[in-house]
């Protein structure tokens, strides 16, 4: 009976080294503090409008104070939209 091969083994190779980790560019980590703040804008926004009786933030807006409150929340909301 004839005598099989001997297989040779693989010679070692080290993996390679690591290099620094890059910055992912789409990371998503602004998302959720951009969307709160948007919200917290708007809501004291809106708060402020009513508490000074109109007179503060933008006196000259009148009631389209509340249009520009809504629309930080709103923004806030498109925001959103990003987190993943």
């Amino acid at each position: 009976m004839p005598k099989s091969r001997i297989r040779k083994k693989a010679d070692y190779t080290p993996p390679p080294s690591k290099q620094a980790t890059a910055i992912k560019l789409n990371s998503r980590g602004w998302v959720a503090p951009v969307m709160l703040a948007m919200f917290l804008i708007g809501l004291a926004w809106i708060v402020i409008f009513y508490v000074t009786d109109g007179s503060l933030p933008v006196d000259s807006l009148g009631n389209w104070n509340i249009v520009v409150g809504f629309g930080f929340i709103a923004a806030g909301f498109g925001v959103s939209t990003q987190w993943k």
